[in-house]
């Protein structure tokens, strides 16, 4: 008993006699950022929290990355007959969301009561928020919002604009609502954002800017363009929109150009698709590549899947430069009763989506055969079906965490508010 008090006493002096270990913020920020770059989300979160040292590094990280991809919402539907068909109901089911594994977050749409949610279709997935509106409603008639935000379970109903927001209002009767868009989010905490609502007023695109604090909102509309004329009718217009590359897109069905809508300086303009497909009627789909965002165009013709990349060269196609061609024919004779002639399988079968989670994924729609992703590095065909044997919905939004998070640059983060220790739990808890 005597010699292990003996040896107590002489490992403590000998503790007391050892140098003090240097402060967490001495680690040099290059040997600090090689170390923290290799965490994930919910690790960088934590590491943050060590030091100002630690949060100035982790931001710097936190703003670079991608946001973290927790799963996919859509509208299930049931498997229609192969072609020819005529136009049939798709049965409007609630929206669901499916996690990207088994680990990710199982997050719901349904924290409200359900008559209130009732009749209600996503038409936008951005910066963690998820905007409805009701399936059937006035054309002309700017529409109410239904704003939910699944990781902190806010909701909000934004009211219509109002009756004098476009002063003598000669277009009110000729108005054709195409869709809403998320334009930003000031404070992943809160309510707080910005979306606009796309029309075409007298075949000029306006916007209506819906500006949001914390559920108080108000509208402003804002001039037609005068640089954009659209000189079709709006009904091809696809009434969801992409974000890609910092910009809003909305594709226009059979059509060689999208509406392009800067959220910036909120100008429009056309962005011409690669003319090999444009000028051929191809169905293409926008979006990002996975490996740097870069703005990009797919499209999956002729049993051929090709990738385009944004590329201003003298030997360009209208910009654009082909970096990845992939046949699809061994791929579609894996498909169980997949037509085998190439005039059936040009009917059954088109692009839908690019994923915009960034997985290298592409979603592949077969009328009647169901819904798959095509992985564009290894060429691996899946099929999309929910438990109870629906087919994924067009489209498949990617749902993302709003990032970085808001806690990742306070300027004193010993003093963290409460709003942001609530936050950075709940924000650990969807990172994993």
């Amino acid at each position: 008993m005597a010699r292990k008090r003996k040896g107590a006493r002489r490992a403590r002096a000998l503790a007391s006699s050892l140098p003090a270990p240097p402060p967490a913020f001495a680690v040099p920020d290059d040997v600090l950022r090689f170390l923290l770059e290799r965490l994930s989300p919910a690790e960088l979160v934590r590491a943050a929290l060590v030091c100002r040292g630690w949060q100035r590094v982790a931001s710097y990280l936190a703003a670079a990355r991608p946001p973290p991809h927790l799963g996919y919402i859509f509208h299930p539907w049931d498997t229609p007959p192969p072609p020819p068909i005529e136009e049939t109901s798709r049965g409007n089911y609630p929206a669901v969301f499916v996690p990207v594994d088994a680990a990710a977050p199982r997050l719901s749409l349904h924290f409200a009561a359900a008559d209130a949610y009732r009749g209600f279709g996503i038409y936008e997935v951005h910066h963690g928020l998820v905007l409805l509106l009701l399936f059937s409603r006035p054309e002309a008639l700017v529409p109410r919002i239904l704003v939910r935000d699944p990781a902190s379970r806010r909701r909000a109903l934004l009211p219509s604009p109002p009756r004098d927001a476009v002063p003598d209002d000669k277009w009110r009767r000729d108005r054709k609502v195409i869709g809403v868009a998320v334009l930003s989010r000031a404070h992943p905490s809160r309510l707080s954002f910005e979306a606009v609502c796309l029309t075409i007023d007298a075949a000029r695109p306006r916007a209506w800017v819906a500006s949001v604090r914390d559920g108080a909102c108000t509208w402003r509309a804002l001039p037609r363009s005068r640089n954009v004329k659209i000189n079709f009718d709006p009904k091809w217009f696809e009434h969801r929109c992409v974000h890609a590359a910092g910009d809003i897109y909305w594709h226009i069905c059979n059509s060689g150009r999208a509406l392009k809508l800067d959220p910036r300086t909120l100008e429009f303009s056309f962005l011409l698709a690669p003319a090999q497909l444009g000028d051929s009627y191809a169905k293409y789909r926008i979006g990002e590549t996975p490996e740097d965002g870069s703005l990009c165009i797919g499209s999956a013709e002729d049993e051929e899947f090709q990738l385009w990349v944004r590329e201003e060269a003298d030997h360009s196609d209208n910009g654009w430069m082909m970096v990845r061609r992939v046949s699809l024919h061994s791929v579609y004779n894996s498909v169980p009763r997949l037509p085998m002639d190439s005039v059936s399988r040009l009917i059954s079968t088109w692009l839908s989506d690019i994923d915009a989670g960034r997985t290298g994924k592409v979603f592949i729609k077969m009328q009647g055969y169901g819904r798959y992703s095509f992985h564009m590095e290894t060429h691996k065909l899946e099929r999309l079906e929910t438990d109870d044997g629906k087919e994924y919905g067009i489209p498949i939004y990617a749902y993302c965490l709003a990032w970085p998070p808001a806690f990742l640059a306070p300027k004193d983060v010993d003093g963290l508010s409460g709003d942001f220790r609530d936050l950075l739990s709940s924000s650990l808890l969807l990172c994993f």
